[in-house]
């Protein structure tokens, strides 16, 4: 089981400084990924209920800077050389496909093919509708624009007709790196967000998870989805963040086949300590279950 960093893009982790501390500090200290995630926009009175903690209230507050994941992203992957950048998650729906997979091929060829794309469907109403896309149906739209991604990718002339993208004979220029297609891990712990996963995903992120049970049960969700739709469940990636994590946990998660346990945390606004806080949350996962290669 290999470790991730959910430190960026958000508060101290916006900060340009913080962001080359935090990322040349996780490749030194053997993290596998380095996770971003997204909100276009956020309100201060919002009545979306926020599906990743028990009183269905976001903890960040409305203020907190919360940059671009994909732009995020280009300037850990230009401090570094070798570690994996992850949305954590991308809201697909509230985006252009077609723009989405240019952006994310270039900054998987500039990355040298260390991208992996997380796209979730949304859960707030209120950033919908200051964005001008229908709330509604929002999962059937995520489903299609990565029908449509995919092909941008894989075709050098690319037709597409859904209902909700069309685009006929057009070239969409970089591809991802080597030819490869970006993995895209679904988003979501709910019932909906793991048939995505069994669906069409390429792996699972399982945000905020409430618990070893939770993520037991939720895995074993995930395990009959794929039985029943005759896909390998060992062929997806899947990979975890607990609410509130123990060390005694992380044995327990690669019994479960996790691939990846993912700390989520906020980086100290002090470039000057971050290395030291970065090497000291490394170590003290290291040992647990021997974590970082």
């Amino acid at each position: 089981m290999e470790l991730g960093l959910h430190a960026l893009g958000i508060g101290t982790g916006a900060e340009r400084s913080v962001i080359d501390a935090v990322v040349v500090g996780a490749e030194r200290a053997g993290f596998a990924t380095l996770w971003s995630g997204e909100h276009v926009v956020m309100v201060d009175h919002s009545a979306s209920r926020y599906p990743y903690s028990d009183d269905g209230q976001i903890a960040i507050p409305s203020t907190a800077d919360w940059i671009d994941p994909l732009i995020g992203l280009s300037f850990a992957a230009a401090a570094t050389s070798s570690i994996r950048i992850a949305t954590g998650v991308l809201l697909l729906p509230e985006h252009n496909p077609v723009v989405v997979a240019k952006q994310a091929a270039t900054l998987d060829k500039l990355s040298a093919g260390r991208l992996t794309l997380g796209v979730g469907i949304g859960w707030s109403r209120e950033e919908f509708e200051a964005l001008g896309i229908p709330f509604e149906r929002r999962g059937a739209r995520t489903k299609e624009y990565v029908a449509a991604m995919r092909a941008l990718w894989s075709d050098d002339i690319a037709t597409f007709q859904g209902e909700f993208v069309a685009f006929d004979s057009v070239r969409v220029n970089p591809k991802p790196a080597d030819g490869r297609s970006i993995p895209i891990v679904v988003g979501g712990n709910s019932d909906a967000a793991l048939r995505r996963v069994a669906a069409w995903g390429d792996g699972w992120y399982g945000f905020n998870l409430d618990g070893v049970v939770e993520a037991a049960e939720r895995i074993a969700f995930l395990d009959a989805q794929c039985a029943e739709s005759g896909r390998d469940r060992g062929a997806l990636r899947v990979t975890v963040a607990l609410r509130d994590l123990h060390t005694e946990d992380a044995a327990a998660l690669a019994d479960l086949g996790v691939d990846e346990l993912v700390i989520v945390d906020e980086p100290p606004d002090d470039p000057a300590v971050v290395a030291d806080w970065v090497s000291a949350t490394a170590a003290r996962w290291a040992f647990c279950a021997n974590l970082i290669a």
